[in-house]
């Protein structure tokens, strides 16, 4: 038995299938010129092709918040600086093409895992992915194609990539386990969105896994069963059969509310990335939306996106949600999120520097186009306009005074706008959920995005392995933070909700309940079980319970508080 991190809930009993990617074997030769920039440009053109039918075929099964990487890796590929410094090898030296690439490749490598931007550090992986596969085409080498797969098989690998992870069939890819990895990164982001099991993290498992060896994937406790016992086989078959049936089951609370045993109502909601996302909130018994993350609309863009483009986007979920009430965060752009149209200022850490609000406010034009094409799709709907990343009360001012002008401006054109447009803060810096009583005299509502909420107050970069571990939302610092930004909407008759990942966490439910969270705000796929969890709890025994959390010393703590509680 092997232990790693359950990133994705599931039981899979099957094949492993080892994802072995080829060797290549290069070295440097004399080549003749325009034989390796034709063998090149055949490369690049293959490359872009590949990288659209992975698209193509994770379009089917994931979210648009997913497949935004391989824009990202189409933009690489058709990147002129990247194809100009291997031809300039090319021809200055007369080298070979898989050599010029491979020296490229590994100088960019080199450069971005150097940064000190979390983001930048990221666009590491992306270049070995892309340049792997440009390389491969080169020498003629192929690339196992995942999408082929056509029997059940749990897959282990060092990692997967985006390409692999968009490549998976979920009808026969059971599961994963790979070698490094978290519960942040992204094939385990992609697992929960396709809902098969995955277990990260496990150290030595390529070592010890056999092309065709029998595995038991526990992607609940985090464990990985080499070649099992026909006793433990039937074992996890029937756990297997006990968590589907457990998963069918929760369908039946759909329709229900979600109200503690006690009779506490909170609400239910979910995250989304794109119009078409919002089926899936839909489906899985949302009670409104959270999160729409808009700047997706703006990443997938050539330009800007115009008003009307952002108008249908905004109308077409409001009308999905039927009065259901929709959170529509504005322009959070910057930091880990580039676009390939604008050109942001370097910045020592872009992180703290120009993004969100920040930039909105810098680009007063690009703000007032979101806030009328917002504003339009008020008269759909419940609509709940959020600013995120505000630092401090007169930020969160002079925002909703662009958001009074926009509205002034269609009203005096004879636009209809919603007679009722909640306008609200997303609270993830310290210093506003410490000043969060004042903010809220002039928000409407709080929404706190604990990724960033964590990252900042522990001062840990949360995609960064050495630090992951003060990745902990239930350190009880973090629990002061989150009950002084309750307290300090509720002092003033305001709602509170959660988007972050903390919110669809098991372990968290019940103190957030506890602390007086008005609002929870996850991945579809995670409200259903939010749903149970939290209808099967006392809100008097789970106030108790948060103020213990609150004395606790450490993340630890809270955690055995909570399991002794459930």
């Amino acid at each position: 038995m092997l232990k790693g991190i359950a990133a994705s809930q599931g039981i899979a009993v099957a094949k492993v299938y080892k994802l072995e990617q080829p060797v290549l074997e290069i070295v440097k030769k004399d080549s003749v010129v325009e034989g390796e920039l034709a063998k090149l440009a055949n490369a690049f053109t293959k490359t872009v092709e590949d990288i659209k039918k992975i698209k193509e075929v994770a379009s089917k099964s994931l979210a648009a918040e997913e497949l935004a990487v391989f824009d990202a890796h189409l933009m690489m590929a058709g990147d002129p600086e990247l194809r100009g410094q291997i031809e300039d090898m090319i021809k200055n030296e007369g080298v070979n093409a898989d050599y010029a690439t491979q020296q490229v490749a590994n100088m960019m490598v080199s450069i971005f895992e150097s940064m000190d931007d979390a983001y930048m550090r990221e666009r590491a992986a992306d270049v070995k992915d892309v340049t792997f596969r440009l390389m491969c085409n080169i020498c003629g080498k192929v690339i196992p194609n995942l999408s082929t797969i056509d029997k059940p098989v749990v897959i282990v690998a060092k990692d997967l990539t985006p390409s692999d992870t968009g490549s998976l069939n979920k009808e026969f890819a059971k599961g994963f386990a790979t070698e490094i990895g978290g519960r942040t990164s992204h094939s385990a982001i992609m697992a929960r969105s396709l809902e098969i099991p995955a277990v990260v993290g496990v150290t030595g498992i390529l070592e010890a896994a056999k092309d065709g060896d029998e595995v038991i994937l526990d992607a609940i406790n985090g464990e990985v069963i080499l070649n099992p016992t026909p006793e433990q086989v039937a074992e996890y078959q029937k756990k297997a059969e006990a968590f589907k049936a457990e998963k069918e089951a929760l369908k039946a609370l759909k329709d229900k509310e979600s109200v503690s045993t006690d009779g506490h109502k909170v609400l239910l909601v979910g995250n989304i990335g794109s119009p078409k996302d919002a089926e899936g909130v839909v489906e899985n018994g949302g009670e409104g939306v959270g999160l729409f993350r808009t700047e997706f609309l703006y990443m997938k863009s050539e330009d800007w996106p115009d008003e009307e483009t952002q108008f249908q986007a905004y109308k077409a979920v409001m009308e999905k949600m039927d009065g259901k009430p929709v959170v529509i965060r504005t322009l959070d752009i910057g930091g880990d999120k580039k676009l390939n149209y604008y050109t942001f200022e370097e910045e020592m850490n872009p992180f703290l520097g120009v993004r969100a609000v920040r930039f909105c406010l810098m680009r007063k034009d690009i703000f007032r186009t979101q806030l009328r094409a917002l504003l339009r799709a008020s008269a759909y709907g419940h609509l709940c306009i959020m600013f995120p990343m505000i630092a401090t009360v007169g930020e969160f001012k002079d925002a909703k005074q662009c958001y009074e002008d926009a509205r002034a401006e269609l009203i005096a054109e004879g636009v209809k706008v919603g007679d009722k447009v909640e306008v609200g803060c997303m609270i993830e810096i310290p210093a506003a959920a410490v000043l969060a009583d004042k903010i809220a005299k002039y928000a409407d509502f709080f929404s706190i995005g604990t990724n960033d909420l964590i990252q900042y107050s522990m001062a840990a970069d949360r995609m960064s392995q050495p630090v992951s571990y003060l990745y902990q939302p239930l350190n009880p610092s973090i629990l002061r933070l989150i009950k002084m930004t309750i307290d300090g909407a509720h002092k003033n008759g305001k709602w509170c909700g959660m988007c972050g990942e903390m919110a669809g966490d098991e372990l968290a439910a019940p103190v957030l309940l506890g602390l007086g969270l008005d609002e929870f705000s996850m991945s579809a796929t995670s409200i259903l079980n939010a749903r149970k969890i939290i209808t099967g709890l006392s809100y008097a025994e789970m106030k108790e319970m948060a103020e213990k959390a609150l004395e606790c010393d450490t993340a630890e703590e809270v955690t055995e508080l909570v399991k002794k509680v459930l």
